[in-house]
């Protein structure tokens, strides 16, 4: 009989001890479960990659915060571009930023960094299911590069502009976190001093030891012959694809 006792007593205890991993399971599976849904909602976070054309051969990367503000249906997106890009007319260069000289084979290229802030508005663009308008500001830094072999020059035009720019976008489904992106759009860069060499050429014609041009009655080089020469940022269209990726 003490032994009956005995037994029951301990199958009490086993029990209770099965109830409490059993009951912490029954509570922890719901909490576990919506922690997984929880991770696996909406990515609050994304990072891309875009190549295309720029006025010139382009690449992009981004990252893009999804929906930052809960009540506007935004995303606020800050990339960073380089694109090759045509300089310009040599020869103008070295007349209106060195001298009158000719010698020398022409070699030219240039390049521009750009930076990007972007508001993406949410629409129904094509009626597709991700499709934004992207607008914000801009900043270019551009540098274009002439050298004549065997006429000993070889200098650089610079030029740090702001801009604007107007877009559209549109995503495609790959996998649940990776996006196709298509993005078209139009920057405008406002136009800025131009250096070069020990010269500069501003827009109110403020200009930092202009060359004279010896076609024209010796007449000082302005800004408006500056600008034609070399080919800064100005309407800049864009027609970009790539892929983003859902953090």
């Amino acid at each position: 009989m003490f032994n009956t006792a005995t037994n029951r007593l301990t199958q009490i205890k086993i029990m209770n001890l099965l109830k409490t991993p059993l009951l912490l399971a029954i509570i922890c599976t719901p909490i576990f479960c919506f922690s997984q849904n929880a991770s696996t909602q909406d990515s609050k976070f994304a990072v891309g990659f875009l190549s295309g054309y720029n006025r010139g051969l382009s690449f992009q990367a981004n990252f893009t915060a999804i929906k930052p503000l809960e009540s506007l249906p935004v995303n606020i997106r800050f990339g960073i571009g380089y694109t090759s890009l045509d300089p310009g007319n040599s020869a103008d260069a070295r007349r209106i930023f060195i001298n009158n000289a000719t010698n020398g084979v022409p070699e030219e290229k240039a390049k521009a960094f750009d930076y990007r802030l972007d508001f993406l508005w949410k629409s129904n663009l094509l009626n597709l299911e991700e499709s934004y308008i992207t607008f914000g500001p801009r900043y270019s830094s551009f540098t274009a590069n002439f050298k004549y072999v065997g006429g000993n020059e070889d200098f650089d035009v610079t030029s740090k502009q702001f801009g604007l720019g107007l877009g559209a976008e549109t995503q495609f489904l790959i996998s649940e976190k990776l996006n196709l992106v298509v993005a078209t759009g139009l920057d405008y860069f406002f136009n800025n001093t131009l250096k070069g060499h020990d010269t500069s050429y501003s827009p109110d014609d403020d200009n930092v030891n202009p060359r004279n041009d010896n076609q024209n009655n010796d007449e000082q080089f302005t800004y408006s012959d500056a600008n034609k020469a070399i080919k800064q940022p100005s309407l800049m269209p864009r027609v970009m694809l790539g892929i983003v990726y859902k953090l």
